[in-house]
């Protein structure tokens, strides 16, 4: 008789309560009352837990309407083995059709190029893979699904990815999270970027909105009355935002709105602006940047994301709320409504809904390179 039977078969005796350990508790815990547990699952931890309150067996059963050899059974099972004993051991079953080698055949070819077995394809289906295994193994189309599915393996999904192939991605992240962590107390940080090619759309029919039981509709035909350029700076103490919206985003838009965040920041001992390496984000072949600060007496510190990193500037957070909440299934008649709904909508953000936004991620460790 094992240590843990001989404990069990020591606490079970009539005199002494069924005892449960605190790591058993913690682990039977979600088992009873979790939200999404097998029924068969729930029941066998159920039994385990009311013969840890104190319940006799044959209470246990009256309670949850089972026979009393099904609370010894598994109150057997957990003196066994503890919470594990209460799934089920692997059932042996039918002898394998296909041996391991075969289907690691299929995710080979899955996990491959399809233009390198002659087909005109990107992507695999369930179709075409079961003609290229079948040249090496005969496996049914069912077969090479269920190989796939049994090693979550979905090769006709794909999602986009940008790789940023900045030698300093690492440095120049680290930089920016520094700031947004722990900005100085006399400096103020603003992320900065331009949203463009915003279309004044306007509807053909209105839009219908919501009734119970049925969700809104818009219509798909739309009428183009132009676009507009959004450009805007978001302070990260406390989410205030600055915008100018025009037909146009050059170097000389750009400069103008600038001057209109050092007006307004003309207080602060230095400001901090953190945008993207757009071209007219840099000093180019007149020095614009470099001019720009020496204007305003050094003040400015300008910090550039990494190549393909936006995520990393703040203000596209901004943006993406711009997005949904003013824009997507808009209804603007002309660029000037446009330009006064996005305005306006601004303006209540720093009115009424402006706030820092929680950044949780704290950049990356720099790994110590031995001389």
């Amino acid at each position: 008789m094992g240590a843990r039977r001989a404990a069990y078969v020591a606490t079970s005796h009539p005199s002494c309560p069924f005892a449960l350990s605190a790591d058993d508790m913690g682990r039977l815990r979600p088992l009873v009352f979790g939200q999404k547990v097998e029924r068969r699952i729930w029941l066998r931890a159920s039994i385990i837990w009311h013969l840890g309150q104190g319940l006799h067996p044959q209470e246990v059963a009256e309670v949850l309407g089972v026979h009393l050899r099904t609370v010894h059974k598994w109150e057997g099972r957990f003196a066994e083995r503890g919470v594990p004993g209460l799934h089920d051991l692997p059932r042996s079953g039918a002898p394998s059709t296909y041996t391991v080698a075969q289907r690691c055949e299929v995710l080979a070819i899955a996990c491959d190029d399809p233009r390198h077995y002659d087909l005109e394809e990107n992507d695999w289906t369930v179709r075409a893979l079961t003609q290229v295994v079948q040249a090496v193994v005969p496996m049914s189309r069912s077969s090479v699904w269920r190989t796939l599915q049994h090693n979550a393996l979905h090769p006709h999904r794909v999602q986009m990815w940008l790789h940023s192939p900045d030698p300093a991605f690492q440095e120049k992240v680290n930089a920016i999270m520094s700031v947004y962590e722990d900005p100085p107390e006399d400096t103020v940080v603003v992320c900065v970027d331009e949203k463009t090619g915003i279309q004044a759309t306007e509807r053909k029919s209105p839009m219908q909105r919501p009734v119970p039981g049925r969700p809104g509709r818009f219509e798909f035909e739309y009428i183009r009355h132009g676009t507009q350029s959004l450009l805007a700076a978001f302070n990260i103490r406390d989410g205030e935002v600055l915008a100018s919206c025009g037909k146009t985003r050059s170097a000389d838009d750009l400069m103008a709105f600038m001057e209109e965040v050092a007006d307004h920041h003309r207080d602060a001992n230095k400001i901090v602006v953190i945008w993207d390496n757009l071209n007219i984000h840099h000093d180019g072949a007149q020095g614009r940047w470099t001019a720009f600060n020496e204007r305003y007496g050094g003040k400015f510190q300008f910090l550039y994301t990494p190549l393909h990193a936006s995520w990393v500037n703040q203000v596209e957070i901004f943006f993406s709320i711009v997005n949904r909440r003013c824009l997507r299934h808009g209804d603007f008649r002309s660029e000037e409504e446009l330009r006064d709904r996005l305005l306006a909508f601004i303006d209540r953000w720093n009115q009424t809904d402006g706030h820092p936004f929680h950044w949780t991620f704290r950049g990356y460790p720099m790994q110590e390179v031995a001389a």
